[in-house]
């Protein structure tokens, strides 16, 4: 790859290495099959980057994410299921001034990543690009290939369950 060329390619993708580590990690459920994922997306991206036009680097490479991550999870569903994800390893710590509220902030945030990995896939993708990644539904709609009909039903469910699942 030309020096020029790299140089795009790292312009388009590399901003966007946290975002595509948040999907990876909420869709494979797994920090180690997450960073996986993302290396092997961004070989992808980078093999196929001539095929890239300049419109959106972020929706295109998430989508590349997203489509490594459910091509993996085909894979082990065969041969069994991956580890739970688990707020202690991915979980992000939050200086709290008293104890007290370092333990009620846990309980929430236990009871939300629950709720969020109860989700079916098809809701807990669209729910992480849309609340977490900040996506726009036509961002999503490009990513996840659906209409913006669907990501707007999906979003609407998924949040009811997911506030259902909360509640409880």
């Amino acid at each position: 790859m030309q020096e020029d060329q790299r140089r795009k390619f790292e312009q388009a993708f590399l901003p966007h290495l946290a975002a595509a580590y948040n999907l990876a990690r909420w869709l494979m459920r797994d920090e180690q099959e997450a960073q996986d994922m993302v290396q092997e997306a961004y070989l992808r991206a980078l093999k196929s980057f001539s095929g890239f036009h300049g419109t959106n680097g972020r929706v295109w490479l998430l989508a590349i994410v997203r489509n490594s991550c459910y091509s993996r999870l085909r894979q082990q569903r065969v041969r069994g299921p991956a580890a739970s994800f688990s707020e202690e390893v991915h979980g992000v710590d939050d200086a709290a001034p008293t104890p007290a509220s370092l333990l009620v902030q846990k309980e929430e945030r236990q009871s939300v990543q629950q709720a969020l990995e109860a989700l079916p896939e098809e809701y807990r993708e669209v729910i992480v690009l849309r609340e977490l990644e900040g996506m726009s539904y036509k961002e999503i709609a490009a990513a996840v290939d659906i209409s913006i009909g669907t990501v707007m039903s999906r979003l609407a469910r998924g949040r009811a369950l997911l506030q259902r699942g909360v509640e409880k």
